[in-house]
């Protein structure tokens, strides 16, 4: 009845402890997980700042839109009426080109009126001469005609030379008059440009201000969006905080769950050693044997060899660690390490080999350190292949799970519990460990242990 007891407590241990074990497993995620949202908060807390200058930037945009519009409506309305000035102007300059023309058969006529007028002066002035002869050739009688012969000559010689005076001058006003009918005409033609280049000009505003109108409609959308998109931020935000805060309320629940189960772990493994020391034999009572028998060749062969002096006892209680440089997980050495794997790994892998349930035989020293182990486990580290190592190189490791814990800190001549082994990753194993004190000089060294699958 007792041992059946003590199975099930076992079975409740191991329950208890992969029920632990998910639960550890668990809260590291809660916590991994909890370190990331942190780092998402930050992120949200410059995301929300970048969003409240994106917000005041809309704002601004919006504003400045709406000044741009209004000064583009301004500036339009000038701009319209001061280009419909010059288009007035070009049009007069192009005018102009009209009434010079007209000014220019006006001084042809007048340039023909002036020649008939030398014409006539230069006839009449013929006619005076010849009055004077005629004159001339009436003696005295005829005295009174060759005055007025005389005067008509002189008075036509005024208006000749008058005239030719009016032709020199019409002449220069004409050649005038036509370089500034070729400067208007160049004018014409550049206003003409000028005018294209207007008509143009009045598009371009026109898409200007139809532009700068689409902008601040735009403006407007962009404000309203950012001003949806704040909220939208602060709503996570408060989420995400509320969201935090309940993941690690949670993982307080888990790690108090787990610590519950870890003692209702050690409750049932109490039971379950319990048990294992009563008269009954029970399938544990081979293994706890294997378990005394190894840890008694262990003791005698470190005590011969401290006696024959192959092994000093502060070699054997060297607890001066010292990391392997590159392994990983780490391993460290001592002056036991070697003689370990020497004197005691042969018998380690003997005892092993004695029954296909046993996982391994090995030492423990009060902190967790295994100097060696069997052959299988004390395999030379794979650089880069952490998960491997951890299953195949376990020895010079550390390793301390509670169970270990107990039994090495715990009084009596052998301890039984069950336990999860630790092989890396998430990764474990079943295992039910038998685990006898080594003693040497009086003083504590560590354990014997016989681990085996149940």
């Amino acid at each position: 009845m007792l041992a059946d007891l003590g199975e099930r407590s076992g079975d409740i241990a191991l329950q208890c402890s992969e029920t632990a074990g998910y639960l550890s497993r668990l809260n590291r995620r809660i916590q991994r997980d909890s370190t990331r949202l942190s780092d998402l908060q930050a992120n949200m807390d410059m995301l929300a700042a970048s969003q409240n200058e994106s917000v005041a930037a809309a704002q601004e945009l919006s504003l400045t839109a709406r000044r741009a519009g209004r000064i583009i409506a301004d500036g339009h309305d000038v701009v319209t009426l001061s280009l419909g000035e010059v288009a007035g102007l070009v049009d007069h300059v192009t005018g102009l080109e009209g009434h010079l023309r007209q000014f220019l058969t006006v001084i042809g006529v007048v340039g023909d009126i002036s020649d008939q007028l030398g014409a006539i002066a230069r006839q009449t002035r013929l006619l005076g001469v010849n009055a004077a002869i005629e004159a001339a050739r009436g003696g005295e009688a005829t005295q009174g005609f060759a005055v007025v012969a005389d005067e008509i000559r002189r008075l036509a010689g005024q208006a000749g030379e008058s005239a030719a005076s009016v032709g020199d001058k019409l002449g220069q006003l004409d050649r005038d008059a036509r370089a500034l009918i070729g400067g208007v005409e160049a004018n014409i033609v550049r206003g003409r440009d000028v005018g294209g280049h207007i008509d143009r000009l009045r598009m371009t505003m026109a898409e200007i201000a139809s532009l700068v109108s689409q902008f601040g409609e735009r403006s407007g959308a962009i404000v309203t969006c950012t001003d949806a998109a704040d909220g939208d931020v602060s709503a996570l935000r408060q989420g995400l905080a509320a969201f935090s805060q309940s993941a690690g309320e949670s993982a307080v629940r888990v790690d108090m769950a787990r610590g519950q189960l870890e003692a209702l772990e050690g409750m049932a493994n109490d039971m379950l050693n319990t048990a294992a020391h009563g008269p009954q034999r029970t399938r544990n009572s081979r293994y706890i044997a294997l378990a005394e028998e190894g840890a008694e060749e262990v003791t005698e062969r470190i005590e011969r060899a401290i006696a024959d002096g192959a092994l000093h006892l502060s070699d054997l209680f060297d607890n001066d660690y010292r990391m392997i440089e590159g392994s990983d997980p780490p391993q460290y050495a001592t002056r036991l390490a070697d003689f370990a794997d020497t004197a005691l790994r042969p018998m380690l892998d003997r005892q092993t080999g004695e029954d296909s349930a046993i996982v391994g035989c090995c030492l423990i020293d009060m902190n967790g350190w295994l100097p060696t182990h069997i052959s299988a486990r004390s395999q030379p580290q794979r650089p880069g292949e952490r998960a491997w190592n951890m299953e195949h190189a376990r020895n010079r490791q550390m390793f301390m799970d509670s169970q270990t814990r107990r039994a090495l800190d715990g009084e009596g001549d052998f301890f039984l519990f069950t336990y999860r082994q630790d092989l890396g990753e998430g990764r474990y194993r079943a295992l039910r460990s038998a685990f006898v004190p080594l003693i040497f000089a009086g003083k504590r060294w560590g354990l014997y242990e016989v681990g085996y699958l149940i």
